[in-house]
């Protein structure tokens, strides 16, 4: 999984599955667009707007602990 910001547009984007394949956008809401790929399966999300519905200082940079 990957978590991409881009300051400039404001938006979020978290990548689930990084295999190449047709992509379908479906916007759910306002602000959140899904990737989709085969059978529906979820591969991105896309956030607009990001800081205005997210605590970016907290999500952001995002770190990793070993279990």
């Amino acid at each position: 999984m990957q978590i991409l910001y881009n300051a400039k547009t404001d938006l979020l984007y978290l990548r689930l599955d990084d295999r190449k394949q047709e992509v379908m956008n479906r916007r759910v809401s306002e602000n959140i667009v899904l990737d989709l790929g085969e059978g529906d399966r979820i591969l991105g999300i896309e956030i607009l707007d990001a800081s205005k519905h997210l605590n970016l200082e907290k999500l952001l940079p995002v770190t990793y602990e070993a279990a």
